[in-house]
């Protein structure tokens, strides 16, 4: 497969795209055919070298993506070969294949593109942990958004109306 490799940190210069192993859905993962990847502030400040992978991530950067499943690890249920998922990731979603933890997924939603569904999982995970899972957030409360033209200001407006 190609990936985009990241051999030392700095400007967008340093990535580079080269043959490397293809990627294999390991037990509770699914293994995605990457279609469409976003680039987001933690992106470009682990391109950056200030904000490092978590132990055992993928070596390649990409913190999120779309696409469809092409293999299910073992004991995965629920979802299927070619399913359109978009997922958050630890890494790996500059690559044409990358294997995703089933509870890092999400279908694509409906009327939205696969394209479009690539840029979805950081910001709706980061806010829904966030307004609705810490904050528990209640029907008929007010929610204050500091920067609601952001990407997370915008969502947090959208899924909090």
């Amino acid at each position: 497969m190609r990936a985009i490799t990241l051999p030392s940190h700095g400007d967008a210069d340093v990535l580079i795209s080269a043959d490397v192993e293809d990627a294999v859905a390991g037990p509770g993962e699914v293994l995605v055919e990457v279609v469409a990847t976003a680039v987001n502030r933690a992106d470009i400040m682990q391109r950056r070298g200030f904000y490092p992978p978590p132990p055992g991530a993928s070596p390649y950067p990409g913190l999120e993506c779309s696409g469809r499943i092409a293999a299910l690890g073992e004991g995965v249920t629920g979802w299927s070969v070619g399913d359109e998922v978009c997922a958050l990731l630890s890494g790996g979603g500059y690559a044409e294949l990358v294997a995703v933890p089933v509870g890092q997924l999400l279908p694509v939603p409906a009327g939205v593109s696969i394209i479009e569904a690539a840029a979805l999982p950081e910001v709706v995970c980061t806010v829904w942990s966030n307004v609705f899972q810490l904050a528990a957030l209640q029907t008929g409360e007010v929610l204050l958004v500091h920067g609601g033209t952001s990407g997370i200001g915008t969502m947090a407006i959208q899924l909090a109306a």
